[in-house]
């Protein structure tokens, strides 16, 4: 009887052994082509090799971009360098080129007084309320929109403020990610505390399709921050070449620390799109509003012309077509601020 059992488990055993080997056998055995069509040859471990190399991302001083993008990188990253050479204060720099992929931060988590560059915010914000509320944006707040982004005023940049609340501007902050940034208090939004890695996470919502902001907000918004009067283009606009369009938003605000300049943009035509931050401190008394704006211009310049070199075949004479062109047909931006500064409101 013992003899029976061992003999019926092990036919069963062979059974289970047997099924088993056909099933992988089917499972691991590569389907026949259907009739009338060819198998399509497996991709060559060289065009592999090759794909993934392109894909790999590298960094390059300040700069990090896919592989392919290395010498772009590594000039950004000098060129950055150069530009704030020899230049008192303290600074931060971001540059992002979506068609390139390449990325550039410098101190990108050091805190600035925002000046006027929150205005930009302040904008979004009133936006993205609009788009909960579900509520068209009123007479009232579009001509205060444009006289805030467009001529930088602060009376009506105060007036969004307290209508859109600080609620509601820490709300659009969340949503954007945009955690290292900090909102002034009392009143006091020149000096929200801003960085420059919040500030093109802005840029980047403003450009792009994202759950934030909808296309009317970012056409709306970009559309004031192209029109910016001629004594406001200056900054990151310097070096754009003809047929790049600027949104532009600047800051500027004197302490007794000395001058805070700022500029953001964002930079589109041609195929081209990126994006540049700029944040500068002023350490030194001696050094005035200019100065400021002279450093912020001579890193935008060498930036510039690098993301739109390769547009430019590669020439001699490519810096000297590079100069600052405001849009449309602005008049040439003064080389300085004619506008006030922003009231010296007391430290926190």
């Amino acid at each position: 009887m013992r003899m029976r059992a061992l003999l019926a488990g092990s036919a069963v055993l062979m059974i289970g052994v047997v099924a088993c080997s056909s099933a992988h056998a089917a499972t691991a055995a590569p389907a026949a082509p259907a009739a009338g069509k060819q198998a399509k040859p497996a991709a060559s471990a060289a065009a592999t090799a090759k794909a993934s190399a392109a894909a790999a991302t590298v960094t390059e001083g300040l700069c990090t971009g896919p592989a392919a993008r290395r010498a772009l990188a590594a000039q950004l990253s000098a060129d950055i360098y150069q530009g704030l050479s020899g230049r008192d204060g303290v600074h931060a720099v971001s540059v992002y080129d979506r068609v390139t992929g390449v990325s550039c931060l410098y101190n990108g988590s050091k805190h600035f007084d925002s000046a006027s560059i929150v205005k930009a915010i302040i904008m979004a914000a009133v936006l993205r309320w609009h788009q909960e509320t579900g509520t068209p944006l009123s007479s009232w707040e579009k001509s205060e929109a444009t006289l805030m982004i467009t001529q930088s005023d602060n009376d009506a940049a105060t007036d969004l403020w307290n209508e859109v609340g600080m609620n509601n501007l820490q709300h659009f902050l969340d949503l954007a990610g945009m955690g290292e940034t900090q909102l002034g208090q009392d009143g006091q939004w020149g000096l929200t505390q801003v960085t420059a890695h919040d500030e093109m996470l802005l840029l980047k919502l403003l450009t792009a399709p994202n759950s934030v902001l909808d296309a009317y907000s970012q056409s709306y918004q970009l559309g004031l921050m192209a029109q910016v009067t001629s004594w406001e283009s200056w900054g990151v606009t310097a070096g754009t070449p003809s047929g790049v369009t600027w949104h532009v938003k600047n800051g500027w605000l004197p302490d007794a620390t000395g001058w805070h300049i700022n500029s953001i943009g964002t930079f589109s035509g041609h195929g081209e799109n990126y994006m540049i931050a700029v944040l500068s401190d002023n350490t030194d008394m001696n050094d005035d509003e200019q100065y400021g704006i002279n450093t912020i211009e001579d890193v935008a310049r060498l930036v510039q012309r690098d993301l739109n070199n390769a547009k430019l075949t590669g020439s001699a004479t490519a810096p000297a077509r590079l100069a600052a062109a405001p849009n449309a047909a602005e008049p040439q931006a003064s080389s300085w601020a004619v506008v006030p500064a922003l009231p010296t409101p007391a430290k926190r």
